[in-house]
């Protein structure tokens, strides 16, 4: 077994996801949160070395060396599949390899909520599921791939930066393309799907300003597409989508995403009690409001369009924290920590709960 994969195995042997390796320190991996070390051996730098160029293709270690940035797949058969991002930092070499579960959970194993499957029924239009790095979008997003492919014969192009989750044939064709290895860039394979007959596009990332077009063209054209931004909730999300672009093309942006916008669903990860973490979340969905107000810049008022949405299934983050803390899911601190109005949490807090926080 190679050395990574025993640390790997080691990880994954004690609840870990991640696998943190930096020159001059010992290997850790991130549990329930927290970083801790995995071994006491301090990793040098012609250790790292060794370490990551034995799961890496020589093409994408040259890559690799050129960039100094690199995403590849790694999977340990019969294990795990693992996302490796390498890098280059003020030590040298450095690395983070994170889990991708082997087997895909469905939506309702992984509580998320009914409104999600309204988003997957959807013809047209553009999806942006949305939340920090480690959030789980890409859990998220896999299990709506998911249910459409148990239920629906669609056309399913993803593509990912590295791939993922791999699908099975159930109900849908589902195509998997990966950048670098089947494609240059996201925005060249997105145009070769314009002509690909799709019915839905994944985007594993919308980065760029070309890709984040794009995309919206393909919504416009009346695709489905599911895409992924780094946004903690649904008024951000247009704002940067819009922001994304020069100031003299943001008037175009605007009526093009009034036009497509089909839903945008932001996701946080808190710490469970007592241990664990789970997902809340901020749903935003089509209503007949919601083209004016991104047409005319006023992004504040989707907050109210998303409060008057209850009944539909819309949700704000906050009311879904508060849920959680009603539920005896997460702790009143947690949400107050990752709340945007802590006036609504504050009363719930127990004396020194906010003791050495800022």
């Amino acid at each position: 077994m190679a050395a990574i994969d025993s640390l790997l195995t080691a990880m994954l042997d004690k609840g870990g996801s991640d696998l943190h390796l930096t020159v001059g320190l010992p290997p850790k991996i991130r549990t329930s949160g927290a970083l801790v070390p995995l071994t006491d051996e301090l990793v040098d730098s012609k250790t790292m070395e060794s370490l990551l160029k034995e799961i890496c293709p020589e093409r994408r270690w040259n890559e690799f060396l050129e960039t100094k940035d690199l995403d590849l797949a790694h999977e340990i058969p019969g294990v795990a599949r693992f996302r490796a991002n390498y890098l280059y930092n003020h030590w040298g070499q450095a690395a983070v390899l994170r889990q991708i579960p082997a087997k895909i959970l469905s939506l309702s194993q992984l509580n998320l909520p009914e409104s999600l499957k309204k988003l997957c029924h959807l013809n047209e239009g553009l999806v942006v599921v949305t939340g920090p790095t480690g959030s789980g979008k890409s859990t998220t997003l896999a299990a709506m791939i998911d249910y459409i492919n148990e239920n629906l014969c669609k056309h399913i192009i993803t593509i990912e930066d590295p791939i993922e989750f791999v699908h099975p044939v159930k109900k849908s064709v589902i195509v998997h393309r990966e950048v670098g290895e089947h494609t240059e860039s996201f925005s060249a394979a997105l145009k070769g799907a314009m002509r690909h007959d799709p019915d839905i596009l994944l985007l594993g990332e919308m980065r760029e300003m070309e890709t984040i077009k794009l995309a919206l063209g393909c919504a416009s054209m009346g695709m489905l597409v599911f895409g992924t931004l780094h946004t903690n909730n649904a008024p951000k999300t247009v704002d940067r989508i819009i922001n994304t672009f020069p100031a003299d093309e943001q008037n175009q942006v605007r009526v093009m995403l009034a036009s497509c916008l089909a839903g945008v669903v932001a996701q946080l990860l808190c710490k469970k009690e007592p241990k664990g973490r789970c997902a809340v979340h901020e749903i935003l969905l089509t209503h007949e409001a919601l083209p004016n107000v991104i047409r005319s810049g006023q992004i504040a008022n989707i907050r109210a369009i998303i409060e008057s949405g209850l009944n539909d299934g819309m949700i704000t983050m906050d009311n879904s924290l508060m849920n959680a803390v009603k539920g005896g899911i997460i702790s009143a601190k947690e949400a107050y920590m990752k709340s945007s109005n802590k006036a609504m949490f504050a009363p719930l807090l127990k004396p020194g709960d906010l003791e050495g926080e800022h």
